[in-house]
This record gives C-alpha cells, structure tokens and sequence, in this order.
C-alpha cells in the first residue's frame, strides 16, 4: 500500500445547536420522514403480527439517529401507529410499555438529543453508543427496527481507493461520483459487505415477526453508470479542495488520501442485498414519492450548511479546523453557478422505504 494510507477516522454529524449543526439543517432528512409517515403507519397496522403476543414491553431502536429532532419525529409516528395497532388488534388486553433506544456512533451528541425529549416522553429511553454494522441488542430482543437517512454511510473506506499501486486509487477526488468504474466498483462491493453485516446483527436481535423499517438513500436504477453520475456536490467539494491544494493552502497528498465514506445505492441493489439475507423477509420496497430538495433546501445557504453539517466532522478530522470557513466559502460560490441550483431537476436522489420482517426461529 502506498505511503498516502490514512485510516478513516469514524466521526458522527455536528452535534450542538449552533449555526452548522445537524439539528438545525437536517430539514432533507426530515421530508424523508414526512415522505414515509403514510406508509409507516400503514405497514404497521398491517404488517405487525401480534397473534403469538402477549407483551408487557415492546422494544423499539432507531439505528443512526444523530443528534436533531428528526429521531424524535420518526419515534412519535411509531408511538403513534403502535398505539392504534394494539388497541384494534387487542382492545382488551393491556398496551404494552414502550422503550426506545436511540443507537448511533459514540460521538454522536447524545446530550443534545435528550435535551430535546419532552419532559415525560411516552416512552423509557435510551441510548446505544456503537457501530449499526455489529450487534448492538441480545437475541430476539427487539420488536421494531428503524433507520432512515444512515445506511449510505459505509463503515470503512475501500482500502483499494487509497492504495496508489491499485487501479481503483482516487487520485483528486473524495468520491466514486465521476470516478473511475474501478472506484465506483470499490465502494459497491464495500456497502454490499455492510449491509450484509447490517441485516445480519439485526436478523439477530429482532423478535420472531419482529418488523424493520428501512428509509435508505440512494439514486434510480441504471444511475450508477460514469456518463450520469457526473456533477454531485461531492465533485463540486473535492474540486474547491483541490483548488486549495493548487494554492499551497493544503498539500494534494491529503486531498488524495481523503475519501467519503458514503454511498448511494439502488432499489435492484438493495433488493438483492436483502434477498441474500435468509432470516429477514423482504414485504415491501417502494420510492417514497414527493422527496425533493429543492423543496426542503430552497435556497442557497441552506444548501451548504446542510453539507456541512453533515461532512465537517470528517473534514476536520483529516484536515484540521482553519480550512473549514475557506472552504465552504468556496463551495457556496462554485454551487451558485453550479447545476443544482441552476436546473435542479436534472439530478436524481431518492428516497426507498423498505419493510422487512423476522421469519420464524426454527
């Protein structure tokens, strides 16, 4: 491996309630869960089978639920729709009481979090610190799983894009997007691997008939090709920070060396992901209509700092502090001239929502 090999540094979404955190600039993540409210609470009322049940607790965990009101938002809709299922399916019997455990990264702003839960939520909490890609929970010990907006993150870089005798090295660039196919490939092969790790932990730690519902991010069939990929705003950032390097501001060996650990799939993608999975049922997968963002980022400003809430962590991280302003300075004025603000419908993102549910223990 050549000497530019820099491990990824695991970082979680900007935390706080300042100008540039996640609370504050997540509105694209929360027209997801708008997107999704309709089918979430239908799939539960239908898909949820309490036929073998007589609870006294029901588990909840949201996986990847950073540190805004977003999570917030998705567990009162569950709240909610539980609430309705159990009182159609069982109005004699006792509701169970609910506990909710909010999972993501350990440096993820818990506090922040919590600060933001009503003074008697209608639910226990908790929080998990720790990797969605291993076992978080013991076995059969949840009943409903929730993700939505986090499984594009990977859970390492492809060692091939930062090895500069392989064909799939990044060179100048901090994403697969407009890369070689060799890159493109690197990164599939990598998030068919953590997905895999994904259902697997939680085809362990969900109940029998335990559901799961899945709201991952990813782009149309057929749009992974080079030719269509062009022009994302993760180009535009990787070309404002060679820019930089061209100025001495940074050395080009650290641009080299610095990837984006994400990754947009594709229904077919995901669809033969899951299938490989023997213990999850796959019910259902549909492209959440309405989701757009241009509606939920208007405008210029709300645009950069949604990506810098989300990228600055691992920025700093990799480059220290002192380039951040520069560079988004720089970023805000190569997107005002760039497509996606200029002819926002030519650039396809979706949103899939996906139901999953445990198949018997044997």
């Amino acid at each position: 491996v050549g000497n530019s090999l820099v491990p990824y540094q695991h970082t979680a979404m900007n935390g706080g309630d300042g100008p540039s955190s996640y609370a504050r600039n997540s509105s694209y993540q929360r027209g997801a869960i708008d997107a999704a409210e309709a089918l979430l609470r239908k799939e539960i009322q239908n898909r949820l089978d309490l036929t073998n049940h007589s609870l006294s607790s029901f588990t909840i965990a949201d996986f990847g639920c950073s540190s805004g009101p977003n999570t917030l938002l998705a567990v009162d809709i569950i709240i909610q729709a539980l609430h309705q299922k159990f009182s159609s399916s069982m109005p004699n019997a006792q509701t169970p009481e609910f506990q909710v455990f909010f999972n993501d990264l350990s440096q993820t702003d818990f506090n922040a979090l919590f600060a933001l839960l009503p003074p008697q939520p209608p639910y226990f909490v908790a929080g998990v610190p720790g990797s969605f890609y291993g076992n978080l929970f013991p076995k059969a010990y949840l009943n409903l799983a929730y993700s939505s907006c986090a499984l594009c993150w990977l859970s390492d870089l492809p060692p091939e894009i930062i090895d500069t005798t392989s064909p799939a090295y990044n060179r100048g660039r901090i994403h697969y997007t407009g890369a070689s196919a060799e890159v493109a490939q690197a990164y599939s092969s990598q998030y068919k691997k953590d997905i895999k790790s994904f259902l697997l932990a939680r085809s362990r730690e969900l109940a029998e008939d335990g559901l799961m519902a899945l709201i991952v991010p990813g782009v149309p069939d057929g749009f992974l090709e080079p030719q269509a990929s062009t022009g994302s705003e993760f180009d535009l950032l990787g070309s404002c920070l060679m820019d930089m390097a061209r100025e001495g501001r940074i050395k080009e060996e650290e641009v080299d060396s610095f990837n984006l650990p994400i990754y947009y799939t594709t229904p077919k993608e995901l669809e033969e992901i899951i299938r490989s999975n023997k213990e999850l049922k796959l019910e259902m997968m549909e492209t959440l209509e309405g989701m757009n963002a241009q509606g939920t980022m208007p405008d210029l400003e709300s645009r950069v700092l949604y990506l810098r809430a989300v990228l600055e962590g691992l920025i700093r991280t990799h480059f220290g502090h002192q380039i951040l302003d520069d560079l988004f300075d720089r970023y805000s004025l190569k997107l005002a001239h760039s497509s996606f603000i200029l002819h926002p419908q030519t650039h396809k993102s979706i949103m899939i929502f996906t139901l999953l549910t445990r198949r018997r223990y044997i």
